[in-house]
């Protein structure tokens, strides 16, 4: 079996990918600076290293002790809605963060190494986006995440390092982190409800996505490593389905058993209106498989964030702008947070 390192293992799906490989047999390392995860979630007996991929002094010293058979890279600055107001943090995780990693990874002969990719990379595309079509990202995030799918790119074909990246999209599921309040649409709502609070959503929720099961996700990401047909290639992973964000709102509230829970909405802000993909490609390459109908997930996510409770609100971003460039929006969720942006 390989000796894994999972970065993000202590955060949303990278915990359940630290879990799903070491079940499998895996000898797994997490990788985590903690700041959106929780050393609880990394699984009984995985190593775990507290730091950032940020720090290269740190990402080297741990390959060369570890020496990692594989790489799995879901570490991340995530906040897509205010990664253009947040250039610093976005580019210096994202990019440079994913840079240290590869390095190392050539460096210490790492056999494969997977990347967490976004949807972001397509920006106002033609739907159902495919991989076939030009990425023009929309955002400073999908910038930055495709940089890295052409930066591994061009090492798998100047340094031989096989790589897979995978395209996701809203995906959902147990342990997502409640606590912030500019991502993830479902544990926002969730958290919402157990607060009290009206359940938010942007402009009129007509904004239309495919969410995706956080199990779905790891089922496919698993067999990268062993699938060479899939070795220097980017693919879409997701839910076949869509929904609307109000329609989401509103399934939201029935799982939690509160159907009438009210709903507000927030002025419009910039954002793709339109964003779900085909997986036709995945699905051929790594087999199909059944999607978790949303309520299912939903249901699921539901009895897990009821044990969680209401959750306190908390950000590590700070706005690197001001004044008028701050859109309203953001400065009703900064309002929420209990300071103004900067």
């Amino acid at each position: 079996m390989a000796h894994c390192l999972v970065t993000g293992g202590a955060g949303f799906i990278g915990s359940h990918l630290a879990g799903r490989l070491t079940s499998d047999g895996h000898r797994v390392t997490v990788l985590d600076d903690l700041s959106g995860g929780s050393a609880s979630r990394v699984p009984a007996g995985a190593d775990l290293i507290v730091g950032s991929v940020t720090d290269a002094d740190l990402v080297e010293q741990a390959f060369a002790e570890h020496r990692f058979d594989r790489v799995f890279h879901f570490a991340a600055f995530a906040a897509e809605a205010i990664s253009h107001s947040v250039k610093k943090l976005n580019y210096g995780t994202n990019v440079m963060g994913s840079i240290n990693l590869i390095n190392a990874s050539l460096q210490t002969g790492v056999s494969f190494f997977c990347f967490a990719s976004s949807v972001a990379v397509y920006g106002h595309g033609e739907t159902p986006m495919r991989e076939t079509s030009i990425p023009v990202p929309a955002d400073s995030y999908g910038n930055a995440k495709l940089v890295i799918e052409r930066e591994l790119e061009v090492t798998a074909r100047t340094q031989g390092l096989p790589f897979t990246a995978f395209r996701m999209h809203n995906v959902y599921g147990e342990w997502q982190n409640m606590r912030d309040p500019y991502r993830n649409a479902v544990a926002i709502f969730f958290n919402q409800i157990l607060r009290g609070e009206p359940i938010t959503v942007y402009g009129d929720g007509g904004q239309v996505r495919a969410f995706t099961y956080v199990g779905d996700v790891v089922d496919v990401v698993c067999q990268a490593p062993d699938v060479e047909e899939a070795w220097g290639r980017s693919f879409n992973v997701g839910a076949a389905s869509t929904n609307t964000v109000l329609e989401l709102a509103e399934a939201v509230r029935v799982a939690a058993g509160v159907p009438d829970h009210p709903i507000v909405h927030l002025p419009a802000r910039d954002e793709v209106r339109v964003a779900y993909t085909a997986t036709d490609s995945a699905r051929k390459v790594f087999g199909d498989w059944a999607d978790t109908p949303l309520a299912d997930g939903l249901a699921r996510t539901a009895t897990w964030a009821a044990g969680v409770g209401p959750t306190e609100l908390r950000s590590s971003f700070d706005i690197e702008i001001g004044g008028h460039q701050v859109p309203e929006w953001a400065r009703l969720v900064e309002k929420r947070l209990g300071s103004a942006p900067r």
